[in-house]
C-alpha cells in the first residue's frame, strides 16, 4: 500500500510532490521517494518519513516541471532505500511508481530473468516496470502499448504512474482495484491516490475507471485508452478543493482533533442520511429477508453493533463476515439477501472484493463509506455516505462513530419498512438520535481528564483486557483495538461471560481490565464478571452510564458517560475508550497519527 503523487505542468514539480507526499503519508510511511524530470530523471529515495526524504534532498538536484513520488507501506521486500519507489527499468528508460500487489510477480520475474533481465530490488513493482520494457523491446511497441500489454499479463491490483524518458512531457496513469485520480488544472495535471492532495490549481477531476490508461501531457488535452489501445471516454467532473482541505487547527495531532470533532461529524452523518439513496434502499429492504455485513477492522466492529441493533429493533437476521474471509467461503446467497459493505476509505481491498462476489451472484448491495466516489461506492448498488469529513489519523475515531450513527438511521429505516416498530416508537428513537451530538459533546467534556489520569496507570502495562456484554461487547473489542493500534500495548477484547472459559487464566495482580457496563439488563451480569476479576487483584477500569450503580470498591477507576438509551451507548461509550488509548500512547511517546506497520487505506488483500 502507498500514496502516489505525480505532476506534469509549467511549475516546479518538487514542492508539489513533497506537499502531496506529506498529505498522503497516512497511507504508508516506511519509505518515500521522488523522481523529477529535467531532461534526465533525478531519483531520490529514503527510508523513514517524508521529512527524512526532504532532508536528504537538500543538496540534491530536484529540478524539473514533471515528476512522480511515492510513500510506501512495505509488502514485498523490507523497508530499504533500494526497495523504495520510484523503480526504473533495466535501461533506466522507464520510471514507475506502483500501489497494489502483483500476485504473479514471481513467474513473471522468472520469465524476465530467462530473457536476461536483472533485478535490483525485492519488490513486485520492479517486475512490472521491467515487464513493460520487455514488451517495448520484444515487440517494438510504444510505451502506452507496452504498458497495456504488460497489464494484461498481471494478476492482482495496481495503481501505476509511468514515465518514459523518450516522451519528455508525458505521464501515463492506470489503475485496477487501487485508487488513482487525475486533477486537471490550467495546462497542468496532478495524479494522486487521494484528491485531498489537490489544491485550488485543480479545476476538474477524473476518477479513472479500471484498466483505462490516461495519457497526460501538460500542454495537451488528456487522452484515454483501453489496455488494448482503443480510445475510450472518461468523465471530467468539477472539483472544489475546499471540500478536501485538511488542517490540525490548534490540536496537537489529527487524531485528537478527530476525536473532539465527533459531535460535528455525527451531525453531518445524521443530516446527510436522508440525502442518501433512501427511497431506493427502502425498495431493496422490502425484498430482503437476510442481511450479510462485510467489513474489516474497526468497520467490522461497526458491523457487530449493527447485528445487535437490526436484529433487536428490525427483527431481521444479520450475519457479519470478515471481508478477508468472506471471499474464500462458500456462500448460499439468494435474491432475498442484502450485502452491506462498510469501509471508512471506500478503498479497502478485501471489502471491495467481497462486494464484487456478492454482485456476481446477483445479490443486492449497499456501501456505507466515508470516501466519496471511492471504489466501493462505485461498485455498490446504493451508497450511504458518512459525510464525516476527511479522517487522517490511521486509528479511526470519528469515522467509527459516524458509521454507528448511520447504522442507527438504517436500523430505523428497516424497522419502519418492515413495520417491526410502530411509527410512534420510530419517532421516539429518532428524537433521541437527534440529541446525539449534544450527548457526544457532554461525553468529550466530562471524560477527558479522567481518561488522561487513568492513562498514567496503564501506560507501563504489557497487556490489557477489555470486557463487554451484549451491544457493549463490540465496543470493548474496538477499545482494545485502539489501545493496540496507537500505544502498542497488547490488548484483547472479550465477551465478559466468556472470560471464565479461558482468559481468566491471564488475570493477575494489577493487570488493567477495562469493563464497559451498559444500562440494560446485561449490567448485573457484567458486574458479576468484574467481581471475578477484582477477586484476582486486577486493576479495574469501568466505563458506565452515570445512573448505573456499582458495588462499593469494585472499580479502581470509573468514567461516567451520560444516561442515554442503550442503543446510543455504543457511540457514547467508545469516546472515553478513544481518549484512554490516545493519552496512553502520548505518555509512551508514540506517533499517534501514524502508528507503526499500519496504513489508513488498506488497498492490498
Amino acid at each position: 500500500m502507498c500514496g502516489i503523487i505525480a505532476y506534469a505542468g509549467a511549475n516546479e514539480a518538487y514542492p508539489i510532490l513533497i506537499d502531496g507526499l506529506r498529505k498522503l503519508e497516512y497511507r504508508g510511511y516506511d519509505s518515500a521517494g521522488i523522481g523529477t524530470v529535467n531532461g534526465a530523471v533525478h531519483l531520490h529515495k529514503r527510508t523513514g518519513k517524508v521529512n527524512d526524504l526532504v532532508s536528504y534532498c537538500e543538496d540534491k538536484n530536484t529540478s524539473g516541471n514533471m515528476g512522480l513520488g511515492h510513500t510506501r507501506w512495505a509488502t514485498h521486500g523490507s523497508a530499504t532505500n533500494l526497495n523504495a519507489h520510484p523503480h526504473q527499468s533495466q535501461s533506466k528508460r522507464l520510471t514507475m511508481v506502483h500501489n497494489g500487489i502483483i500476485e504473479n510477480h514471481q513467474s513473471l520475474k522468472e520469465m524476465l530473468e530467462f530473457h536476461g533481465f536483472e533485478f535490483e530490488t525485492e519488490t513486485d513493482s520492479e517486475v512490472l516496470v521491467q515487464l513493460v520494457e520487455w514488451y517495448q523491446i520484444r515487440y517494438k511497441l510504444s510505451t502506452r502499448e507496452a504498458l497495456g500489454r504488460a497489464l494484461q499479463d498481471v494478476q492482482g491490483s495496481f495503481a501505476v504512474v509511468l514515465h518514459d524518458t523518450t516522451a519528455k512531457h508525458q505521464l501515463l496513469a492506470v489503475r485496477r482495484q487501487s485508487p488513482l485520480v487525475v486533477g486537471v488544472g490550467d495546462a497542468e495535471y496532478f495524479i494522486s491516490s487521494d484528491s485531498m492532495t489537490f489544491d485550488r490549481s485543480s479545476e476538474s477531476i477524473i476518477y479513472l475507471e479500471e484498466d483505462v490508461i490516461a495519457q497526460l501531457c501538460y500542454n495537451e488535452a488528456p487522452v484515454f485508452y483501453s489496455l488494448e489501445d482503443q480510445v475510450v471516454d472518461q468523465d471530467l467532473l468539477p472539483f472544489d478543493y475546499k471540500k478536501v482541505a485538511v488542517s490540525k487547527g490548534d490540536f496537537e495531532s489529527f487524531t485528537l482533533k478527530e476525536i473532539f470533532e465527533q459531535n460535528l461529524s455525527i451531525s453531518r452523518t445524521l443530516d446527510g442520511f436522508e440525502n442518501s439513496d433512501v427511497d431506493e434502499i427502502t425498495k431493496m429492504l422490502q425484498s430482503t429477508d437476510r442481511i450479510i455485513i462485510t467489513a474489516c477492522g474497526t468497520s467490522w466492529h461497526s458491523g457487530i453493533v449493527a447485528e445487535y441493533l437490526i436484529e433487536k429493533y428490525a427483527h431481521l437476521n444479520v450475519e457479519v463476515e470478515y471481508a478477508s474471509e468472506m471471499r474464500y467461503k462458500s456462500h448460499t446467497l439468494g435474491d432475498r439477501d442484502l450485502v452491506i459493505g462498510i469501509s471508512q476509505s471506500g478503498e479497502t481491498a478485501d471489502t471491495k472484493m467481497a462486494l464484487e462476489i456478492a454482485k456476481s451472484k446477483g445479490v443486492k448491495t449497499i456501501a456505507i463509506v466515508n470516501g466519496v466516489d471511492s471504489s466501493i461506492a462505485r461498485i455498490a448498488d446504493r451508497v450511504i455516505y458518512l459525510k464525516a469529513g476527511i479522517e487522517i489519523g490511521v486509528a479511526s475515531t470519528k469515522a467509527f462513530t459516524s458509521q454507528l450513527s448511520a447504522i442507527l438511521m438504517l436500523t430505523l429505516l428497516i424497522a419502519r419498512t418492515k413495520k417491526s416498530l410502530t411509527i410512534a416508537q420510530v419517532d421516539e428513537m429518532m428524537a433521541e438520535l437527534n440529541k446525539l451530538p449534544g450527548y457526544v459533546s457532554e461525553t468529550l467534556s466530562s471524560s477527558k481528564q479522567m481518561a488522561r489520569r487513568i492513562a498514567y496507570h496503564i501506560s507501563d502495562a504489557r497487556s490489557a483486557l477489555y470486557l463487554g456484554r451484549g451491544i457493549s461487547f463490540p465496543i470493548a473489542i474496538e477499545g482494545a483495538l485502539k489501545l493496540k493500534e496507537i500505544s502498542y500495548i497488547h490488548a484483547e477484547g472479550y465477551p465478559s461471560g466468556e472470560m471464565k472459559h479461558g482468559p481468566i487464566a491471564l488475570i493477575e495482580e494489577d493487570l488493567p481490565v477495562v469493563a464497559v457496563v451498559n444500562n440494560d439488563d446485561s449490567a448485573a451480569k457484567i458486574i458479576s464478571n468484574i467481581q471475578e476479576v477484582k477477586a484476582r487483584k486486577a486493576m479495574v477500569v469501568v466505563i458506565k452510564n452515570k445512573n448505573v450503580e456499582l458495588p462499593k470498591g469494585l472499580a479502581d477507576h470509573v468514567i461516567n458517560v451520560p444516561d442515554v438509551p442503550s442503543y446510543l451507548n455504543p457511540i457514547i461509550q467508545s469516546i472515553p475508550l478513544q481518549l484512554l488509548a490516545y493519552y496512553t500512547a502520548k505518555l509512551k511517546g508514540c506517533n499517534i497519527d501514524q502508528p507503526r506497520n499500519l496504513a489508513k487505506s488498506v488497498t492490498v488483500e
